[in-house]
């Protein structure tokens, strides 16, 4: 199976439906140490989204008075889209925005799940099982919470955009290891970070910043999963392997930077506005210039500059695709930047929140026993 580009036996594959290479004897002692430390620390950021001591999903927020996030966060509203809309439709056009955006963190959430069970199906080694195992089971929460949030502001979850909805089918679907792991694990949950952050800073709905928090305090652990793959397997890489992972890389970094909040995928909510999607296009496309993606992608929280960066961190981008990433980025001040991932600061103080918590409910559990 050399299409999965281990060369780590921690990343060691068998066929989807090769039970049987599941229960042969020697397997269960051949178990890597590399994700340990990641599956003990479970216990420390552990939280229950149905639980009200983590998050109550009955605090209120009027969505017809206030907007989850600022105005000068929604796009469109900087446009002439705004002349045409009084401020009850401002605000209500803030929101559905939001929506849309949440309710594509919930597909890739539900992306990260599929993708984390599919891995147990075939990755041999009992520590890398356990570990995707156990990040099933904090993307099952994830998905939990994110679907209640919605459900309690709006109702229901918008569709998902055809681009994110065909990237997270083929990542979910792929046979090669290579494939799930660099494009979920580190470009997905790296661009998930970034967004993560971007709305623990803005986010006026005070439910929806703790939550994030808590969901960043998993998925932290989640980038780390990528990255120990690739300082096993990266150094390790022939020419042409090391070609095949940085191509994949660059096509999903594209597909994503050009299509995820791209006007047309989300031209439904235009249409109760009274909005035609293509004029409201040409409106943004008006003042909004790839001189401006430019400079927005310098900012600190942006998505795609996380992601990248994450990139970088693991050796993946050389010569070869660096022109695709400098059109956009400044690849020099990114590569010259410590070790240090945007988010990681929000989820450790989430980390600590949690810990109070559960220390305080184990005592109560202790003296009930």
């Amino acid at each position: 199976m050399s299409d999965h580009i281990t060369h780590d036996p921690a990343y060691d594959t068998v066929a989807a439906d090769d039970f049987a290479a599941m229960i042969e004897v020697p397997r269960y002692g051949r178990r890597s140490a590399a994700f340990d430390a990641i599956i003990s620390a479970t216990h420390d950021h552990f939280w229950d989204p149905l639980d009200p001591a983590y998050l109550d999903f009955a605090q209120p927020f009027d969505l017809k008075r206030e907007t989850i996030m600022p105005f000068d966060a929604v796009f469109e509203l900087r446009t002439a889209v705004a002349d045409r809309l009084d401020e009850g439709q401002k605000i209500a056009l803030a929101n559905e925005v939001a929506r849309w955006n949440l309710s594509s963190l919930l597909h890739g959430e539900q992306g990260a799940l599929s993708l984390s069970a599919s891995l147990c199906d075939i990755l041999l080694d009992p520590g890398a099982q356990e570990y995707a195992a156990n990040q099933a089971r904090e993307e099952a929460r994830h998905v939990t919470a994110f679907s209640r949030y919605i459900q309690v502001r709006w109702g229901s979850p918008l569709p998902v955009g055809e681009a994110l909805g065909a990237l997270l089918a083929e990542l979910v679907a792929a046979p090669e290891v290579y494939k799930k792991l660099v494009g979920m694990q580190m470009l997905v949950e790296g661009l998930a970070m970034g967004a993560f952050a971007g709305l623990h800073a803005n986010a006026r709905d005070p439910l929806l910043k703790r939550m994030v928090q808590l969901v960043m305090t998993d998925e932290a652990f989640h980038h780390r999963f990528g990255k120990i793959w690739a300082s096993l397997t990266i150094p390790k890489l022939s020419a042409e392997e090391h070609a095949r992972v940085e191509d994949w890389a660059a096509k999903c970094f594209e597909t994503l930077l050009f299509n995820l909040n791209n006007i047309r995928q989300r031209q439904s909510i235009y249409a109760q506005f009274g909005l035609d999607w293509q004029w409201v296009r040409d409106a943004c496309r008006e003042i909004f210039t790839a001189a401006d993606r430019r400079e927005g992608l310098k900012q600190q929280t942006n998505i795609f500059r996380v992601l990248v960066k994450t990139l970088f961190g693991a050796g993946i981008i050389t010569e070869r695709t660096r022109a695709t990433y400098a059109a956009w980025l400044d690849v020099e001040g990114l590569e010259s930047e410590k070790d240090f991932m945007i988010g990681d600061a929000i989820a450790a103080e989430g980390i600590e929140y949690l810990r109070e918590i559960n220390r305080g409910r184990r005592k109560i559990g202790q003296k009930a026993a």
